[in-house]
């Protein structure tokens, strides 16, 4: 089967400071209809050093920039634990909308009745998906969605009159939940997962006590295997008073199927630019969603959206409230982009995307098991987990060097840490089986290549637009010139 990745024209372009030329311009004014004035060279002695260049030098180069990214409008993006799917380009024609895209944040409620319909309509659609009683789509990403849901657990324990001192973290945690416990004064008590990758009642029972403010969960966890003592290890936590938080990250694999809410979390958060298909990557924007039961609603930040007959306005006199955790409300223009995905999949199609998505990972599982090792052989759910121990002395760091050739990103590799070697893939349900078959062939090609010629893989890539790099050097001194 023929790869995606070919050696193609590969273009060099300078920095833009390099193509500037006295006198070119890439814009016609108009003739003035004023005498021209000169300006004092007070004002121009510390001018910019702008570059001059004409219409086609400022196209050619950003187009030539553009063609050095890869994204999901690329090709396949296996990054794990990311879910990097495809964004319907729906959702972008909605978000440009003249009324949501010209929104002024400092209009009086009066004047943004639309935007906050909503807003407030978002939240009631993730409070339903997911079991809750509540939703804030304030946070502005997952970490910072971490960060809310904390602050309120803390704020409770602190409300009932004996604040905590420590946090249950398992070892399938995402990495992000030790650092957001760590920035509410808690600190992490790590605790190891069974010999099949889920976490056992008995290893949170022996750890949790009435100095434990409760627990970070990820389920489905970072194995890509879902927690089914999920309930009892509730129960546990509850029972000394605890509360548990639940990661969201990995909606995407039971959206629809599993409501958190309803099997004994406390809060969660969602990451509306994995589960609700919203642009991801580049540093931002996103969007990080947290939904709470009723004893944890009094603590959400302020302002909250209330409807009031037929009017939507913003409250913020409630006691108990965190505070605010953004300015403004959030990433307004993410929330309309997941709102309008929800509206376009309705019900069933969102039900449809998870089946989708753990049927496109355990398609890939169980193609690739004999040709990369697997260190847990379980049915997975959006994601599975190989790693390099059938290719040593070829790493996990050489095949995904390797796959730079092929015309792949890598997946996220050497995470989750409790696989050594890990090379973590999740294919997403916007793949299709055509799709994952040439992602799957290209594996196996790259398997027999550490058999055959290991020296291959060792100084791989060979025909992407830079050869491979030493790793400390390129993190600590990178270079952003082409």
């Amino acid at each position: 089967m023929e790869q995606p990745g070919i050696g193609g024209l590969k273009f060099n372009e300078p920095e833009i400071w390099e193509k500037s030329r006295k006198g070119r311009c890439a814009i016609s004014l108009p003739k003035p209809d004023v005498q021209e004035s000169l300006l004092d060279t007070a004002l121009t002695a510390d001018a910019p050093d702008l570059p001059q260049l004409s219409e086609l030098d400022v196209v050619r180069h950003y187009t030539r920039l553009s063609q050095w990214n890869y994204g999901v409008d690329s090709g396949l993006y296996p990054l794990g634990s990311c879910t990097m799917k495809y964004n319907p380009k729906t959702n972008e024609v909605q978000a440009g909308r003249k009324g949501f895209a010209q929104a002024h944040p400092l209009c009086d409620d009066q004047f943004s009745q639309g935007s906050l319909e909503l807003m407030y309509a978002l939240e009631a659609f993730l409070a339903q998906i997911t079991g809750f009683d509540a939703v804030t789509v304030q946070p502005a990403a997952g970490a910072h969605g971490e960060l809310t849901g904390m602050l309120m657990i803390h704020r409770y324990h602190e409300k009932n009159g004996k604040q905590r001192s420590k946090i249950i973290i398992p070892d399938t945690a995402h990495g992000t939940n030790p650092a957001s416990a760590s920035l509410c004064g808690y600190d992490s008590v790590k605790v190891s997962s069974g010999p099949n990758g889920i976490l056992e009642p008995c290893a949170i029972e022996a750890v949790m006590d009435e100095d434990t403010a409760g627990i970070m969960i990820t389920n489905p966890n970072t194995l890509g295997l879902f927690e089914t003592h999920v309930r009892e290890i509730c129960d546990i936590v509850h029972s000394k008073g605890g509360l548990v938080y639940g990661d969201g990250a990995n909606m995407n694999a039971i959206m629809g199927i599993v409501k958190p809410g309803k099997i004994g979390m406390d809060v969660l958060h969602l990451n509306l630019h994995k589960t609700f298909s919203t642009p991801h990557g580049g540093g931002g924007p996103g969007a990080g969603p947290v939904a709470v039961n009723k004893i944890l609603e009094p603590f959400l930040p302020v302002p909250r959206i209330i409807k009031e007959s037929d009017t939507y306005k913003f409250i913020s006199d409630l006691p108990d409230t965190i505070g605010r955790m953004h300015t403004f409300y959030g990433h307004f223009g993410v929330l309309v982009r997941a709102y309008s995905y929800i509206l376009s999949m309705g019900a069933h199609g969102l039900c449809d995307v998870s089946k989708l998505a753990v049927l496109n990972a355990n398609y890939i599982k169980e193609r690739l098991k004999k040709t990369l090792n697997l260190p847990y052989d379980l049915p997975c759910m959006h994601e599975c987990v190989f790693n390099d121990e059938k290719q040593l002395p070829v790493t996990t760091l050489d095949m995904a060097k390797r796959l730079l050739d092929y015309g792949y990103h890598p997946p996220t590799i050497y995470f989750p840490l409790v696989v050594k070697g890990a090379f973590m893939v999740e294919p997403t349900e916007t793949e299709s089986k055509d799709s994952l078959d040439q992602f799957i062939e290209a594996l196996e090609t790259i398997a027999k290549e550490a058999m055959d010629t290991p020296v291959l893989l060792k100084s791989a890539p060979h025909i992407a637009k830079v050869s491979r790099l030493d790793e400390v050097t390129a993190a600590r001194k990178p270079c952003l010139k082409g």
